[in-house]
């Protein structure tokens, strides 16, 4: 059930092109407590209206002169995702019925109508509409956590890899190179055992941030679980970009951090792969990246290296 006060916040357009019918349904609206209404006797204007505002309820009638309510709902339908019109249509028109619906109306209602009954539809519309509005953010909320990592944000593998792929794709059309770049940071265990699991969850979101601000716009940070992060770094010109791009991360993330009160201190070792010298789809590449970062860590931390041409 949808909650009786946001129905009545719901947004609703009346159309119609007899001023007094206009005026009576808006009045009637605004009597039952509806406080979001709006009015239009020019068909012409509804789309744009529409686009505007994206209407919970259109109260529309079908019989208007130069464009009817059938060519009104044509002009809506490119605007609604998946061509549902939330419109209610009126009609003195028996046989303009069945036509309305199949043209994409929800519901219909006779002329003149009954107060009482009109109400009824429309409180009863305007509750499916939101509830199809919920469903659709319901859906998009589980489509963002199938793609991110819970506690960062960042992308997770499988937003990662389709990325990647991309990036490869791109960089192999356009002849050119990109880069891959597997981080890891250096004694998180020991931040984790000193200050416990939720000083090191605090730190892994400060470290993303961080990260998320030093890379450019069309490049993709990623958490792939732990203390392990990765970055694409798509359109380089050189493996001279990649590690500039490496020295600038090792610099952001090895600040002191303040967390609650306390000042924690970390660095990171980059592993990177340059495609199409360290590999040239996206297992090798992340095998090199992974390789180049086991390096790094044994060359003495808080430094990258890169994985040498296959």
């Amino acid at each position: 059930m949808v909650d009786a006060g946001k129905i009545r916040n719901a947004s609703i357009l009346v159309v119609d092109d007899d001023e007094q019918n206009l005026l009576l349904i808006e009045q009637m609206l605004k009597t039952a407590g509806y406080v979001c209404v709006d009015a239009t006797s020019d068909p012409h204007a509804v789309s744009d209206l529409h686009r505007a505002k994206r209407y919970s309820l259109i109260i529309l009638d079908l019989q208007m002169p130069e464009m009817d309510g059938f060519d009104v709902m044509e002009g809506l339908r490119p605007i609604e995702a998946g061509s549902y019109l939330p419109v209610l249509a009126l009609t003195g028109q028996p046989s303009h019925k069945l036509r309305a619906l199949e043209s994409g109306a929800k519901d219909f209602i006779s002329k003149p109508f009954d107060p009482p009954e009109f109400l009824t539809r429309v409180n009863n519309l305007l509750e499916v509409r939101l509830l199809h509005e919920e469903s659709r953010e319901h859906a998009r909320m589980l489509e963002a956590l199938a793609l991110h990592d819970p506690l960062t944000g960042m992308a997770n593998r499988r937003l990662l890899l389709d990325r990647l792929a991309m990036a490869i794709a791109q960089a192999k059309r356009g002849k050119g190179c990109m880069a891959i770049m597997y981080l890891d940071l250096d004694g998180f265990k020991s931040i984790n055992d000193m200050h416990g699991h939720a000083a090191g969850d605090a730190l892994l979101k400060a470290v993303s941030r961080r990260l998320s601000g030093a890379v450019r716009e069309e490049d993709t940070v990623a958490r792939l679980g732990g203390d392990e992060f990765v970055v694409t770094l798509p359109h380089i010109h050189s493996t001279g970009d990649a590690m500039g791009m490496a020295q600038k991360i090792l610099g952001a993330v090895s600040k002191p951090y303040d967390l609650d009160a306390k000042s924690l201190a970390v660095t990171i070792s980059i592993g990177i792969g340059i495609y199409p010298q360290s590999g040239k789809d996206v297992d090798a590449l992340m095998k090199a990246a992974d390789a180049a970062l086991y390096e790094a860590k044994r060359a003495g931390k808080n430094i990258y290296r890169i994985a040498p041409d296959t």
